[in-house]
């Protein structure tokens, strides 16, 4: 199972997001670094973490202004994997975000204007390069999406963008990030066993979660259900979530005391020694990388 840090980046500094409420982001106050500088966090973060995927939300972009793309450059010419959510509508803007570094494009049902133009989107940067973000607060969609889509189930919205050729989809709800509760505080059961069934019924979907994960409990819940991966912000920042609990951290059957995986299905997770899995190796994040080792740009 991937574990993906997340940076909020608004007005060119990173921000700490609580429950999806932008107008009062602070200032991100992370293990990694003192300062908010987000190239700077991104380079702490493989000197401390030797993470290989990084998930940024430019959250300028989301609000309508244009994408940072020379931030994006940066970023990705440190050798990171870079998801990036620049708030894409269409497909205008498209190769500009493939050619500044951006390695996985999120695209947002928050941001985007309907299936037409997501299908425009996978038809220019490919499947493989594009994540459909399924934008969520309480569990239903963040914005009204029964004129372009049809519905304002979940289930619904996901299967389409799935026969639209999406093969990777983030299950976020807004209004569990940055707040301490854990996704589907009920014991990971009815929320998100569509969403594993869904990837039953289609070979090579993944799937992933953000919002509110706070340790490996939750990790290992997801993990037993199928996660394909999860997006952490805070918990990584805060220290919740150090770099011995991710080295050390090998989910079993037994550890969660659940029975046998429904329907045969097999834990996403893979050995900690597993390159493949390279996300999960990290090294120091339980305390600060010394500052003069990082320079502020």
């Amino acid at each position: 199972m991937r574990v993906i840090p997340v940076l909020d980046v608004l007005g060119g500094r990173a921000v700490r997001a609580v429950a999806g409420d932008r107008a009062h982001y602070g200032p991100l106050r992370s293990v990694l670094h003192p300062g908010t500088d987000p190239i700077t966090l991104a380079r702490a973060g493989l000197i401390a973490w030797g993470l290989r995927d990084l998930y940024l939300a430019d959250l300028d972009a989301i609000a309508g202004a244009p994408p940072d793309l020379g931030l994006y450059r940066a970023i990705g010419d440190l050798g990171l994997t870079l998801w990036v959510d620049a708030g894409v509508r269409d497909a205008a803007g498209v190769p500009g975000l493939l050619d500044s570094g951006v390695a996985r494009l999120v695209v947002g049902l928050e941001t985007v204007r309907g299936p037409g133009e997501l299908a425009e989107v996978v038809g220019w940067a490919g499947a493989d390069r594009v994540v459909f973000s399924l934008d969520l607060r309480d569990g239903r969609p963040i914005v009204d999406t029964r004129a372009a889509w049809g519905t304002d189930r979940p289930p619904e919205i996901a299967a389409r963008v799935v026969e639209l050729g999406i093969r990777r989809i983030i299950h976020l709800d807004l209004a569990r990030v940055g707040t301490g509760s854990s996704p589907d505080t009920s014991g990971m059961g009815k929320s998100f066993d569509w969403l594993a069934d869904l990837a039953l019924a289609n070979d090579g979907l993944e799937w992933l979660v953000g919002g509110g994960i706070v340790g490996l409990d939750d990790l290992a819940k997801l993990a037993r259900i199928g996660a394909w991966g999860a997006l952490i912000g805070s918990a990584l920042h805060d220290g919740r979530i150090g770099a011995e609990d991710l080295k050390t951290w090998k989910p079993r059957w037994a550890d969660l005391d659940r029975g046998d995986p429904p329907g045969g299905r097999s834990p996403a997770v893979g050995p900690v020694d597993d390159p493949d899995h390279a996300a999960l190796v990290v090294e120091v994040i339980d305390h600060r990388v010394d500052v003069g080792d990082v320079p502020e740009v």
